[in-house]
């Protein structure tokens, strides 16, 4: 994946002046940085409350609606295929290429799995393949000297969830120079908060357009918005967590990933994590019998149905050798 890579890092951004820029003064730098921290904070924090609160609506009306667990479902499976389908093979790896009208569906249907713009998100994950499990990921929890309980816990912790805090994210001019120069995927990441706030609010006016019942409308709003991407965003952050520490490897790789079959469900596929370290430019992470990629089979239903083409896949050959012993 070396091409994906390796871009000319002095190139400017799209649209960006060439006039040198003045520096931007340490304090406001300051307020900038602890003003992101708050944001991400409450990106983090504000679903567990919703999920806490749809926990207690579900008790204090004794259960959960089929209403409830068909849109749950309905936008877990839509905002999750914006991530492994649209962030994770599409934007990020370019194993396959999507006619316009599904690429930028899947931008949005990403952006609304709250998980931080389109750019940005492929900006760290090109940068944790080129650095995996070495000083310069973003996200590796195997980095820290103290490799005892307390070690793994916290490298558990920074993987997960920690390293959204840490300063200095991914350059997205190094990183994801293809992105900024494709005007719609700008224009996609421009609007982020509107996609973010329409994840959260679809379910609930969704619901009440099918019931006509405020009470239908808090509960999808609840369960289908907030909790769904609290449980949304704790199945991919379990790839960088869990599949970086537990799990079995079926390839030799030059990091630490895993293949774990919990996360290859709950992720849509990606917890075949060891595979897809092994071959990053796959469109199908699940290479192995008995490993269910359900990614790759909407991708696949998407090339029969002619939405993508120039699907890449290792030679079977290849993964044999491969293979460990």
């Amino acid at each position: 994946m070396a091409s994906i890579h390796e871009h000319d890092r002095s190139a400017p951004a799209s649209g960006a002046s060439t006039r040198r820029s003045t520096p931007t003064p340490p304090e406001l730098q300051s307020r900038s940085w602890a003003s992101s921290r708050v944001a991400i904070a409450a990106v983090v924090i504000v679903p567990l409350i919703g999920f806490v609160a749809a926990v207690a609506f579900a008790w204090s009306r004794g259960g959960i609606t089929l209403l409830d667990m068909v849109l749950f479902a309905l936008f877990y499976l839509l905002t999750g295929f914006g991530i492994t389908v649209g962030f994770h093979r599409l934007f990020t790896h370019q194993s396959f290429r999507a006619v316009p009208w599904l690429r930028a569906t899947l931008g949005i249907l990403g952006c609304m799995a709250v998980q931080g713009p389109v750019v940005n998100w492929v900006a760290d994950h090109r940068k944790h393949h080129r650095f995996s499990d070495h000083e310069g990921d973003p996200h590796s929890p195997n980095l820290l000297d103290d490799h005892g309980l307390f070690g793994t816990l916290g490298g558990l912790w920074h993987a997960h969830v920690g390293w959204l805090f840490a300063a200095g994210r991914s350059e997205a001019r190094t990183y994801a120079p293809d992105l900024l120069k494709d005007p719609v995927i700008t224009f996609i990441d421009k609007y982020y908060g509107v996609w973010m706030l329409a994840s959260f609010l679809l379910p609930g006016v969704l619901a009440f357009a099918l019931t006509g019942q405020v009470a239908a409308a808090i509960g999808a709003f609840l369960f289908a918005g907030m909790a769904r991407v609290f449980l949304l965003h704790h199945a991919t952050w379990s790839v960088n967590s869990v599949c970086h520490t537990f799990g079995a490897r079926a390839f030799e790789t030059k990091d630490r990933s895993r293949n774990h079959p919990v996360v290859g469900l709950l992720g849509l596929g990606e917890g075949w994590h060891n595979n897809h370290h092994a071959f990053p430019a796959s469109a199908r992470h699940g290479l192995e019998k008995g490993q269910f990629d359900l990614s790759w089979e909407i991708i696949r239903l998407f090339q029969r149905l002619g939405w993508v083409h120039e699907v890449r896949l290792p030679q079977p050959e290849r993964v044999a050798q491969a293979r460990q012993a």
